[in-house]
């Protein structure tokens, strides 16, 4: 499994242009091959993306379709270029049962 994790800043209403459209996004970032979960945080100043797949090749590929989404979809928020940090996931533990997003 891999997870790809992208900072937004500079545009403080990031996730609320981006929930907006949400499922437009994740009918294109899902059908991604091996796509597992998509997150979206919301931060002071942006947002950040968590995308975990079974493969980097997932990661990659869904990375790639959000930035070309946020660029077609968003074009007039103004944010940095997102620092992005992404590796094989060691472990991980969840409680799926109370989920409330």
């Amino acid at each position: 499994m891999h997870s790809v994790i992208q900072h937004y800043t500079s545009s403080p209403s990031f996730t609320d242009e981006l929930k907006k459209r949400m499922k437009d996004l994740e009918s294109d970032v899902s059908s991604v091959p091996g796509f597992i979960a998509f997150y979206c945080l919301k931060t002071a100043d942006g947002g950040v993306i968590v995308t975990v797949c079974d493969e980097r090749f997932g990661c990659d590929e869904a990375t790639r379709r959000t930035a070309n989404f946020i660029k077609k979809n968003l074009p007039n928020l103004k944010f940095s270029t997102p620092q992005t940090l992404g590796g094989e996931v060691s472990f991980k533990f969840a409680n799926y049962k109370t989920t409330k997003v």
